[in-house]
């Protein structure tokens, strides 16, 4: 074939692709869903995307942008979530809570910030309307999940690497002999360093968690005991236990203390690659767990994992022996339930286990949706 054939060729392929229907991402509503949604205190935006969407995690998919609002992901009791279609397909934007007061009276701080009229009465009985700014308030804001699910997880040590545990800190001794320590105690650690911190946790050394598959260490779960607060250092180093979880004994170890957070706002979305790993473990320690349970999975920032992250969860059934052949052949995964991340380690994530469809169990899946 010619050459000028060849770029023919190549311009009608060009030409029919641009031409031939995109096939749609297509969002599914839930049945029954509302048309509008008034946003109250309490609210998560899990539970309201639930209200209008089957896969809540896509809620950014169908999300309006609204250019007077400074941060679009941001929404507040009194606004009103509305469902409308464009091109056939479903969008949802968000009305803010009007209020008109006089013009020079008190605004509102706590309200979500825009740029409203507000009637002023002049001499000749006209209503004169001047703007009224209203504050927006990331505390008020509706979180994307329920804060008592994951707080007090954000700053508790959960895993620790191999190389981070043999550099800790550990405790030698209480004050007077002391082997059990309980609040208030008195004790000397070493391994602190030449500049240790003022706060510590301490942790146990816990279960190792190792790649199913593979067998490759990931981490050490860290069970978590309480806090101490540096006294004088040296080498031992003085310290007081302030807060006590469970009974601290020496060679346990301390970690330095993170700075308190708030509770992040996770935008809920898929990985941008295809991922797949198991279910480690769950903080509670249950053989069967369900939605609002705490799970440990074999993925981490190595694998593109990142905060709000969400997965499919996959129920691992396994083998199965053949009743005629008296074989053991490999049954399909199936599918259980969502999570979110959270919390994101080198080697392995943590996460919130959004809702389920049947008891979810460890080494069970967790994919791309």
């Amino acid at each position: 074939m010619s050459r000028r054939n060849l770029s023919l060729v190549w311009v009608l392929t060009t030409i029919l692709a641009t031409m031939l229907p995109v096939q749609a991402d297509v969002v599914e509503l839930t049945p029954n869903h509302p048309e509008r949604y008034v946003v109250v205190k309490g609210d998560t935006l899990w539970d309201i995307s639930t209200r209008f969407l089957k896969d809540p995690w896509r809620w950014a998919s169908v999300w309006k942008i609204n250019q007077q609002i400074k941060n679009p992901h941001l929404i507040y009791p009194g606004n009103v979530i509305v469902l409308t279609y464009v091109d056939g397909q479903p969008v949802l934007s968000v009305l803010q809570e009007e209020k008109l007061t006089p013009s020079g009276g008190n605004t509102n701080s706590g309200a979500p910030s825009d740029t409203t009229t507000s009637p002023a009465p002049t001499n000749r009985g006209v209503t004169k309307l001047s703007p009224k700014i209203r504050v927006e308030s990331l505390i008020d804001a509706i979180p994307t999940i329920s804060p008592g699910a994951i707080l007090p997880f954000l700053t508790q040590p959960l895993v620790v690497g191999k190389r981070e545990l043999e550099s800790a800190g550990y405790i030698t001794v209480g004050l007077d002999g002391r082997v059990a320590l309980g609040d208030a105690d008195e004790f000397y650690a070493r391994g602190l360093g030449a500049n240790p911190v003022e706060y510590y946790q301490l942790f146990r050394q816990g279960t190792a968690l190792r790649n199913p598959e593979t067998g490759e260490l990931l981490a050490y779960e860290a069970m978590y005991l309480g806090d101490a607060t540096l006294l004088k250092s040296g080498d031992p180093s003085k310290l007081i236990v302030t807060s006590v979880k469970q009974e601290i004994i020496p060679t346990d170890r301390l970690l330095a203390a993170p700075k308190r957070a708030s509770l992040p706002y996770y935008y809920p979305r898929a990985p941008e690659k295809e991922v797949h790993g198991r279910i480690l473990s769950v903080v509670n320690g249950l053989v069967e767990f369900g939605p609002n349970s705490i799970i440990a999975i074999s993925l981490g920032e190595r694998d593109g994992i990142q905060e709000g992250h969400v997965l499919r969860i996959m129920r691992h059934v396994g083998k199965h022996m053949d009743p005629l052949t008296k074989k053991q052949y490999k049954l399909p995964d199936e599918e259980s339930g969502l999570l979110m991340v959270f919390r994101v380690y080198e080697k392995v994530s943590y996460a919130l286990i959004m809702n389920a469809e049947r008891p979810i169990h460890i080494l069970d899946a967790v994919q791309t949706p």
